[in-house]
């Protein structure tokens, strides 16, 4: 019974902690839909595989938000035709190469300035590469979930709905939540095609205006019930796994420069911690661990945990995840390997 009431407690510190971050990637999401020109955002974006996931991995630094925020930005962006490079690029950098995570990593590790500096170029290294190796992908529509792929298919193909736009509209695009919305006179809207014809912010008093505003309070509604339903999911296992896995299993495997590594990675997918707060989490166990091993933890967690891949679930299908897991798994363990025998 006690051990249900602590699952219950990480259960709940585990919501605490992201939910106001998936707030808020929810709400630079919708922000991104009615109240940015993301046509115009996505065509500045490089061709070329690897600039795309450069520019990718950097975007992240613009929105200062975690592995449970930068899930919803990273879906929309997709819906709009954000390259693929540059997408998987955001999603696996955007957690830890942004402002506030730099400057915690900073705080808890003052003294080792260098754990800072090889995050950061850990983590756009594991991101650039991923964000190369599935740009073989041009169209994204196979790795992503059924619904969400028919999204990207109807804004793609945009153009050739404005110009059927007097012909009556099939009822079956009701069915795509988050992308249409019922109309006044019973037809289908269109959010993206609504967005860019609505006029701009400084006309606040605009009935445009207030129309848009509530579009935006719908849209973040529906995000928050579809990714809101994933972190509770992830969130549970979690703490199931930090309560009923005991945690000395896990740190008395740290005791070898390749073992302390594989121990510091799966405590990351283990414990969940936010991505903001992990380097103090992390830095508990200095004394103990290697520094190769705290980088691992420290850019591993951030790209994959069970609470990510949860969230991830809302996006791609399972087997992509899978492959994701899988490589940024070998190249984190590569990197840390890497610093172990020459730094």
């Amino acid at each position: 019974m006690n051990q249900l009431h602590n699952a219950f407690t990480l259960f709940l510190s585990l919501l605490v902690e992201a939910f106001p971050f998936l707030l808020l990637g929810v709400l630079l999401s919708s922000a991104l839909l009615l109240f940015i020109d993301e046509g115009k955002l996505i065509r500045t974006m490089p061709q070329n595989a690897f600039l795309g996931a450069l520019a990718g991995s950097c975007i992240g630094f613009l929105f200062p938000v975690c592995e449970c925020g930068n899930v919803p930005v990273a879906r929309r962006l997709l819906m709009q035709g954000l390259p693929t490079s540059a997408a998987i690029g955001f999603l696996l950098a955007a957690p830890t190469i942004n402002p506030i995570v730099v400057w915690s990593t900073w705080v808890a590790f003052r003294d080792q300035p260098e754990i800072v500096v090889f995050r950061v170029i850990f983590s756009l290294m594991i991101a650039v590469t991923m964000g190369c190796i599935f740009s073989v992908q041009k169209d994204p529509r196979p790795l992503l979930q059924p619904l969400l792929a028919q999204r990207v298919a109807i804004v793609r193909n945009q153009s050739f709905r404005r110009v059927s736009q007097s012909k009556p509209q099939d009822s079956s695009m009701l069915l795509q939540s988050g992308t249409f919305l019922l109309g006044q006179p019973g037809n289908p809207i269109s959010l993206e095609s609504l967005a860019t014809s609505t006029m701009a912010l400084g006309e606040m008093g605009s009935p445009r205006f207030s129309q848009r505003l509530g579009l935006f309070v719908e849209n973040v509604v529906q995000e928050l019930r579809e990714l809101g339903g994933m972190l509770i999911f992830g969130s549970a296992i979690a703490a199931s796994l930090q309560v009923f896995v005991p945690r000395e299993i896990v740190l008395n495997l740290g005791q070898g420069t390749i073992s302390s590594i594989v121990a510091m990675m799966l405590l990351a997918a283990i414990v969940s911690i936010c991505s903001t707060v992990d380097s103090f989490f992390a830095l508990s166990f200095a004394s103990t661990f290697t520094t190769s091993s705290l980088l691992a933890f420290l850019v591993f967690g951030p790209m994959i945990d069970i609470k990510a891949i949860g969230l991830m679930l809302s996006i791609f299908k399972p087997r992509m995840i899978i492959y994701l897991f899988a490589l940024v798994a070998q190249l984190t363990f590569i990197l840390a390997l890497c610093h172990s025998y020459f730094f």
